[in-house]
C-alpha cells in the first residue's frame, strides 16, 4: 500500500470522526435528567433547594454551550466570533480566515518546493492553517483570562466597600469598571451596558460568564443570584467570596510550584527529538532528506509524531490539576 493511499484513508477517517462529533446529538439520558430537575427547581420550598437550583442554572447558562476543542477547530461562525471576541485583541473574523488560509498557502507551498507529496503538503497546511491560529487566539484568551482573575479579588472588594457605604449595586459596578483597568474593568463596563439597555442584571452577568468562562466570575454570579433570591447581607456575602478567591489563587500558585519539575521534564522529553533532528540537519541535511520524500521515512516520521503527542497528552494530564 502506497503513502497516497494510506494518507487518503487517514484523512477519511478523520472526517469520519469529526462528522460523528459535529452531528452526535445530546444525550437522551442526560436530556431526560436535566428536564427532571428544572421540574423539581420549580417546586423547590426550602432555601437549600433554592440555592442548588440558582447554582444548577448558572453553570448550565455559562457552560453548558462550550464545544469541545474539535469542534472548535472547525470553521463555524459563531463560535469563532466568540473566540476572537474573548481574546480581546479587537480581531475580525475576515482577519481569521485569512491568516489561516494565508498560512495553508505557505504551508503548503514550502513543502511543495522541498518536493513533499501533495496529499502531505496539503494535509500539513491544513493542520497548520486550523491549528495555528485557534492555539494563538487560545493563549491570547489564557492570558487576558489570568490577568482577569489577577484583579478579579479587588474588584470585589471595592464592591464591597461600595456597599456598606450605601451605594446600589449598579453602581457599585460603575465605579469598578472606572476604577480597575485591564480586562475586570472593561467587562464590567459591558454589564453596566448590558443592564443600561434593558437587559436584567442577572442576564448581563450570566452573558458576561459566558463570554468569560471562568469559575471565579461564576461564583460571584452564584452569589448574586443566591442573594436576590433569598436576603441577606450581600457584602459580606462577597467579602467571604473574596478571601476564597484570594486562598484559591494560593492554592494554584502552590500547585503550579510543585508540578514544576514534572512540566520541566514533559518540555524536555518533547522537545528533545526535534532537537536532536534540527542539529543533525545542520550538520548533515542529506541524512535525514529522506524523511521529505521516501515514503516509508515519511510513514516512520508521522507514526513517530503521533506517539509523541500521545506521550506528551498523558504527561499533560498526569500534571494537571483542577482546584
Amino acid at each position: 500500500m502506497n503513502l497516497p493511499v494510506i494518507l487518503i484513508i487517514a484523512g477519511a477517517f478523520l472526517a469520519f470522526t469529526l462528522l460523528v462529533i459535529l452531528l452526535g446529538g445530546p444525550s437522551v439520558g442526560k436530556a431526560k435528567t436535566r428536564r427532571l430537575a428544572m421540574v423539581r427547581d420549580r417546586h423547590a420550598a426550602s432555601t437549600e433547594a433554592v440555592v442548588a437550583a440558582q447554582m444548577r442554572k448558572t453553570i448550565q447558562a455559562s457552560g453548558g454551550r462550550n464545544n469541545s476543542s474539535f469542534t472548535n477547530l472547525m470553521p463555524r461562525r459563531e463560535e469563532l466570533e466568540k473566540r476572537i471576541r474573548r481574546s480581546g485583541k479587537g480581531w475580525s473574523l475576515t482577519q481569521y480566515l485569512f491568516a489561516s488560509m494565508a498560512l495553508f498557502v505557505a504551508v503548503t507551498g514550502a513543502m511543495l518546493v522541498i518536493r513533499a507529496p501533495f496529499l502531505l503538503a496539503a494535509l500539513l497546511g491544513t493542520m497548520i492553517g486550523l491549528g495555528l491560529p485557534y492555539m494563538i487566539v487560545g493563549m491570547a484568551i489564557k492570558k487576558r483570562v489570568k490577568q482577569f482573575n489577577a484583579r478579579f479579588p479587588d474588584a470585589i472588594d471595592l464592591l464591597v466597600r461600595g456597599l456598606r457605604s450605601g451605594l446600589p449595586v449598579t453602581e457599585t459596578f460603575q465605579v469598578v469598571s472606572q476604577e480597575l483597568p485591564g480586562p475586570v474593568g472593561e467587562e464590567f463596563k459591558g454589564v453596566i451596558e448590558r443592564i443600561r439597555i434593558g437587559n436584567t442584571m442577572e442576564a448581563a452577568l450570566l452573558e458576561t460568564a459566558e463570554m468569560i468562562g471562568t469559575p471565579e466570575f461564576q461564583f460571584f454570579c452564584i452569589t448574586i443570584q443566591i442573594q436576590r433570591e433569598t436576603g441577606g447581607n450581600l457584602a459580606e456575602t462577597l467579602a467571604n467570596l473574596s478571601d476564597v478567591l484570594r486562598k484559591r489563587a494560593q492554592m494554584k500558585l502552590k500547585i503550579r510550584a510543585m508540578s514544576s519539575e514534572a512540566k520541566a521534564s514533559a518540555y524536555i522529553v518533547g522537545a528533545l527529538p526535534f532537537f536532536v533532528f534540527g542539529i543533525v540537519w545542520s550538520m548533515n541535511p542529506e541524512y535525514l532528506a529522506g524523511f521529505f520524500y521516501e515514503e516509508r521515512l515519511i510513514i516512520t516520521g508521522l507514526g513517530g509524531l503521533v506517539w509523541m503527542s500521545i506521550g506528551v497528552g498523558i504527561m499533560a494530564k498526569m500534571i494537571s490539576f483542577e482546584i
